[in-house]
This record gives C-alpha cells, sequence and structure tokens, in this order.
C-alpha cells in the first residue's frame, strides 16, 4: 500500500523545517562516532578506576577488546513500574558474558511517581525531572568508556528524559528496556467510579483506600493508559524497543529472556561489529511520523505533545501541534482502552496489541515502513509477537485479526475515522486537546468562565457546589514558567461529577491534564502561558468562551478582553518547599509548552 498523501507531506515538511539543525546534529554524531570510547586511550589510573568494581569483568574490560555495555536505570521501589528493574543488572551482565562481552552498571537517575505527586506541591517538579534525567543521563554515559547502552525506563518523564540524552550521547548504538504492566486487578472504571462518589462525599476513605489498593496492587505500571504505556507504544513504534516487548507483565520468563536479548542485540549493534546501528540512525524524522501516529491511533497521552517535541529537538528534528494535528486527521483510532474504553493494557495486548495496530496500519499506508530499527530491517518485523518454544525465544506472526473488536479494530473499520487528539486555536492561544474519550455531546462547550489560580480553588468551589450551570473552568497560572507545568489530573472526578448532573463543563488551562485525561473536553497546555502575559491572563469570571474540539475553535467571544491588563498572581508559594527552591533556575530559563518546555533547548 503506497504512503497516505498527507503523511508524505508532513514528513516533507518535517524534514525540510529540520534540515539546518538535522544536519548540524548528525555531523556531531559521525565526529564523536570516529573518535570513539575512550576507555583504550585513558591512563592506567582512570582505567583501574572504571574496572575497579566490576567483579569477574575487570580482567576483560582490562585486557580485552569486547564490547562493554552501559546500563542506565531509572530503577527504585517507590514507582511500582520501575521496581522489576532491580533484578535487570544482574540479568544483563550474564547476557552480555553470554556473548564474550561486558556491562557495567553507568548510573543511576532519579525517577519519581506523578500518582503519587498527583494534587501536591511535589508534581511541580514531574516536568522538570525530563530534562533532570536527561543530564543525569549525561553524566552517567561521559566516562566515555562504553560501546552501547541499555536504557531502563517506564514512566511519564522518564522515557522523554532517557530519549533525549539517548540522542545527545545519538552515535552510541541503545535499546530500551521496557518492565511491563502490573497484572490486571480492580478495573480502572470501577476505580474511577469510587473516585468520584469519594468526590461527591458519598462514601468514605477506607472504600476508597481498598478500591485504590485493588488496582494498584503489585509491580509494573498501571494498567490504563497513562503517559507510562503510552511512552512503551512509542518506543515501538519507534523502534526502539524488540518487538512486542512493551506489555510483557514483569517478573515471568519471557520478560527476563527479552531483557537478556535486548542487551545482547544492543552489543551486536556495536562499532566493534559489522552491524553498527546507532541511536542517530534510529530516531530520525520518519521514526518520529510513525510515534505520532501511534500516538493518535491508540489514543494516547496529550502529555507527548510536549515530550515528543522535546525529544525530537535533541537530534535536531523540529516538531509543531500543527504536525500533530494534520497527522490525527488522517489516522483512524483503532484502540479503546481506559479511559477512552473499559480494556486496560493487559486486555489490549490479548486482543492483538501494537503487533496487530502496526499490521493494520502499514497495511493502510499509514507508517513508513522502510524506518531502521533495533531488531534490523523495517518496522514489519513489529507486527511479530515474542514467544519462548522450548525455552527459546523466537518471534512469531501475531494475531491476523482483532481478538476482541471492543478493544481493538482494523484500520477498515475504527472506532472513528480520526486521532484521538486535536489542536485548538483561537484568539486564546493554542492548545491541545485529547478527544477520544469525549463523547460528540460534549465536544462543544460555548459558556461563561470561571477563573481560578490553582486547582484547590477548584476543588473548593465544587465541594461548596458553586457551579450550577454551564461554565468554562479556567485554571491559569499553571504553565513551566508559572509553577512548572504540572498535571490536575486529581480535578477528574469533580468535573465528571459535574458533568453527570447534566452542566455541561469543559477545562481551559495553561497547565496539564496528563495521560488520564477523560470524558471532560480539557484545552491544555494553553500557549501563551499566565505567567507570559497570553491571553488566558486577560479572561474575567463571566466572559463566554467557546471550546469546540470539532473544529478546533478556542475562542473569546465576549468584546474588549484582550484589551485588558494581563493579571497578575502572587506566586510566592510556588517559591520553595519539598525542594521547588532548587528549580527556581528552571523556572526561570524554560521554553513555552509548544516547544516542549524544556531549559535544555
Amino acid at each position: 500500500m503506497p504512503l497516505n498523501d498527507t503523511i508524505a507531506r508532513v514528513t516533507d515538511r518535517i524534514i525540510a523545517r529540520s534540515e539546518g539543525p538535522r544536519g548540524d546534529y548528525l555531523a556531531r554524531m559521525q565526529a564523536a562516532r570516529v573518535k570513539g570510547p575512550a576507555r583504550g586511550h585513558l591512563s592506567c589510573s582512570g582505567q583501574a578506576h572504571a574496572y575497579a568494581g566490576a567483579g569477574p569483568d575487570q580482567d576483560a574490560l582490562a585486557t580485552e577488546q569486547a564490547p562493554n555495555l552501559a546500563i542506565v536505570t531509572t530503577y527504585n521501589d517507590m514507582l511500582s513500574a520501575h521496581q522489576p528493574f532491580e533484578r535487570f543488572p544482574d540479568l544483563i551482565r550474564e547476557a552480555a558474558r553470554e556473548v564474550g562481552a561486558t556491562a557495567q552498571v553507568a548510573g543511576g537517575v532519579p525517577a519519581m511517581c506523578d500518582g503519587v505527586t498527583q494534587g501536591e506541591p511535589g508534581m511541580e517538579l514531574s516536568l522538570f525531572s525530563r530534562d533532570l534525567i536527561a543530564m543525569a543521563t549525561g553524566i552517567a554515559m561521559t566516562h566515555n568508556t562504553f560501546d552501547a547502552a541499555v536504557y531502563l525506563g517506564v514512566c511519564d518523564k522518564i522515557v522523554p528524559g532517557l530519549i533525549i540524552a539517548a540522542q545527545t550521547f545519538g552515535h552510541i548504538p541503545t535499546v530500551f528496556l521496557p518492565a511491563g504492566p502490573m497484572t490486571s486487578g480492580l478495573s480502572n472504571e470501577e476505580k474511577s467510579q469510587v473516585r468520584q462518589k469519594f468526590a461527591a462525599g458519598e462514601v468514605d476513605r477506607d472504600a476508597l483506600m481498598k478500591a485504590e489498593m485493588g488496582a494498584y496492587h503489585g509491580p509494573g505500571t498501571c494498567t490504563f493508559y497513562g503517559t507510562a504505556n503510552t511512552n512503551q507504544m512509542l518506543l515501538e513504534f519507534m523502534g526502539m524497543h524488540l518487538p512486542g516487548t512493551s506489555f510483557v507483565t514483569p517478573n515471568t520468563e519471557i520478560r527476563d529472556a527479552l531483557t537478556r536479548a535486548g542487551a545482547q542485540r544492543a552489543l551486536a549493534h556495536s562499532d566493534l561489529g559489522d552491524t553498527y546501528l546507532p541511536v542517530c540512525d534510529v530516531l530520525d524524522e520518519k521514526a518520529f511520523v510513525n510515534g505520532i501516529i501511534g500516538l493518535n491511533a491508540t489514543g494516547g497521552s496529550t502529555n507527548l505533545l510536549i515530550h515528543l517535541v522535546a525529544m525530537a529537538r535533541a537530534g535536531g528534528i523540529l516538531l509543531d501541534w500543527q504536525d500533530f494535528s494534520d497527522l490525527s486527521e488522517v489516522t483512524p483510532l483503532l484502540a479503546r482502552v481506559y479511559p477512552n474504553g473499559l480494556a486496560d493494557v493487559n486486555h489490549f495486548h490479548a486482543a492483538g496489541g501494537l503487533g496487530y495496530m502496526i499490521r493494520e496500519l502499514l497495511g493502510a499506508g499509514l507508517l513508513h515502513a522502510d524506518t531502521k530499527t533495533v531488531a534490523g530491517g523495517g518496522l514489519e518485523a513489529y507486527t511479530r509477537e515474542p514467544k519462548l518454544r522450548d525455552g527459546a525465544l523466537v518471534w512469531e506472526e501475531g494475531a491476523p485479526h482483532s481478538l476482541n473488536e471492543k478493544i481493538l479494530r482494523p484500520a477498515s473499520d475504527p472506532f472513528q475515522p480520526t486521532g484521538g487528539l486535536k489542536r485548538m486555536s483561537g484568539s486564546l492561544g493554542n492548545a491541545v486537546m485529547k478527544v477520544s474519550a469525549v463523547k460528540p455531546e460534549h465536544q462543544i462547550v460555548e459558556a461563561p468562565v470561571r477563573v481560578f489560580h490553582d486547582q484547590e480553588e477548584v476543588k473548593v468551589a465544587c465541594r461548596a457546589q458553586e457551579i450550577t450551570e454551564d461554565t468554562v473552568v479556567v485554571v491559569r497560572f499553571q504553565g513551566p514558567k508559572a509553577n512548572g507545568m504540572p498535571e490536575l489530573h486529581s480535578l477528574t472526578p469533580l468535573l465528571k461529577n459535574l458533568q453527570a448532573r447534566g452542566i455541561n463543563v469543559a477545562l481551559v488551562t495553561d497547565g496539564r491534564m496528563s495521560g488520564a485525561s477523560g470524558s471532560v473536553p480539557a484545552a491544555i497546555h494553553v500557549s501563551p502561558e499566565a505567567l507570559d502575559g497570553g491571553a488566558i491572563s486577560k479572561l474575567q469570571d463571566g466572559d463566554i468562551l467557546r471550546v469546540d474540539a470539532t473544529t478546533g475553535e478556542l475562542e473569546i467571544k465576549t468584546p474588549g478582553v484582550l484589551d485588558r491588563e494581563p493579571v497578575r498572581a502572587n506566586l510566592g508559594a510556588n517559591e520553595f518547599g519539598l525542594g521547588r527552591e532548587l528549580f527556581a533556575q528552571f523556572r526561570r530559563s524554560v521554553g513555552t509548552a509548544d516547544t516542549g518546555a524544556s531549559v535544555l533547548f
């Protein structure tokens, strides 16, 4: 099937826009390859320092020319998704020895849990942690003693930070090793219903705690299709995972086999052999377009509209939100996974998963088939799925058809003809909306605004039942410069309760709403943000705002609003406590949401 014309046109547009910075980046990567790892040129003292902790691998590192593999790990047991990584370094070192190589943990990087910090001051550091992870990885890799790398990371800001770093060291072959989702517990829909009842005062905290513990009950990622699982999808669509590895549950025999295979694949691609494959060759413009197609086809996390822009810039590729919107218009929505449906990612995987989706999208001419991948060859390899046969890991053809069309549909009969994301624009500025879970009758809201300066004010108003008519809830001074752009997901149950009472409600904010955005229309990432004097800073209670997900309209209907002086908020409370004082420089230097909200570019 020939490539869709719109996808070809958008790809060509990205290539042309990126020509200068991409060319400069590739030249730097080539120069780094020629220079090569420095361990052979280190002083004897330097080499001794590098190898002193390597145990049985010490002599091989000092005397042989076998490749040395860097392990960058985000292990901690605060994150259920990252707890399984505790065992990975030993598995990886054993796998390296099997092929005559060595492996060392190059460094550990911070990894915070957005679930724990949701609605708390710590969430104001979440987005900034992405760039800090990239910087910490840079420190780990700067020892320059490695021929290849594996990165262990899963969750929200963590994978984007690792990708930024991997591209900074883009001459080094790299494979990402996932940990997989936790097994299914209490369904996400049941959990959501209990949250709504608690927000409405209908159940007590004991009932809420029981539901939450039933949902989040073991090692692995949360099972809903939020940012963590969207990251795993992206890495597969972009060729940085081995095929079919994203949603294999932790601590299983096949997961261990995939971890060993991923480590050996990274080593096979080192420049000491004849199949050299650096990250800079894998993550090109076509790979990023494939990632955006996957994001739209699965109804993935809105966070990736920020992260993908930043990730691409690390490799000299310039994306903008119009690219996402144009690709969304030609990408069918093939999956319904909570919050866009009742299924969780384990059900999705069992129904055919990413392998089935990639086969369908390739067959419809909606993906670049000729990208380079860590599996070798093009994207066709990602239509196959891993199996253990007599203890050996093999890849076999995946499901030829969906095993549950309530979860996963063919491209010829999608859930909807366009993707799950929409660019919003108008007199209020630019924003994005995840529309895949918003019912058609809720996709247009034109109503008076109620303006708030933090999410706690919204919670107080909702609990006092102050919002009794159609309303656009505006939460401003939540952008990256104001307070680090926290997710406002804790507002979801309250806004859903308003919607359930028949109130036509929308959220408009210069903050984020996370991958768990659901049935309430939310125009998020509004740029320019309030602190920059954007139009959102000029709104007053009662102004009429139109939020139209069908046309992408984000329009102030009240005359004269743009002639007002912007409101200034007292942001002193954002400056201190729980480490926020350490990130003042980040707040001063961070870029805008539509350019990736980064302090690095």
